[in-house]
Formats: C-alpha cells, structure tokens, sequence
C-alpha cells in the first residue's frame, strides 16, 4: 500500500537490505516493527517490498523523530539481531522529501 503522506517537507527513512538463507523470526520481528513505529511520535507511514533486495521507506515529520526511533529499546534490538544474524548487507539512507505529488 501506498502511504497518504501530507504536504511535503517531511523525511523519508530508506532502508534497504538483502536476506541471508538462515533468516528464521526475521518476518515476525519486521511485523513487529511496523506496529512499534506507528505508534511512534512523528510517524507518517511505511511502504514496503521484498524480492532479492528488501526496501522498506517509512516517512517521519523531523529528523528528531527519527532519532526517536532509532533510539527505541526494541527496534535498537531488533537492528542488532539483523545485523549479527539476518542480513548479508543492508543500508540506511535518511533523505528531505522537498516535493510530494
């Protein structure tokens, strides 16, 4: 699903990431983020997609709610575990979303 985000300027958290073969929980725990990061300060929606290369966008009204975010005890956990036991790479790109239409 498309986010309904409002008038621009607003940010857009881009992560990007590929599986590794051995990647059991990883689904429950990215649901589990979902939930967590609508409930966050500053949320403005999520979209998502996973083929060989995993994309996820979720958009925030400032930076510092973006921090808050990365900052959450659980989603910081999560971070850990995909790093140690989920992905072969991934990416994190915060960008100013400047024109919407």
């Amino acid at each position: 699903m498309i986010s309904n985000t409002p008038s621009a300027p607003y940010y857009a958290v881009i992560f990007t990431s590929t599986l590794n073969s051995d990647h059991e929980g990883y689904e429950e725990t990215a649901e589990r983020m979902v939930e967590l990061a609508h409930k966050e300060t500053g949320f403005l929606g999520l979209e998502t997609a996973r083929d060989k290369v995993g994309i996820t966008v979720s958009y925030w009204k400032d930076l510092d709610s973006i921090k808050a975010w990365k900052a959450n005890l659980e989603h910081a956990k999560a971070i850990g575990r995909g790093k140690a036991e989920w992905y072969t790479s991934f990416k994190v790109r915060i960008a100013k979303v400047e024109r919407d239409y």
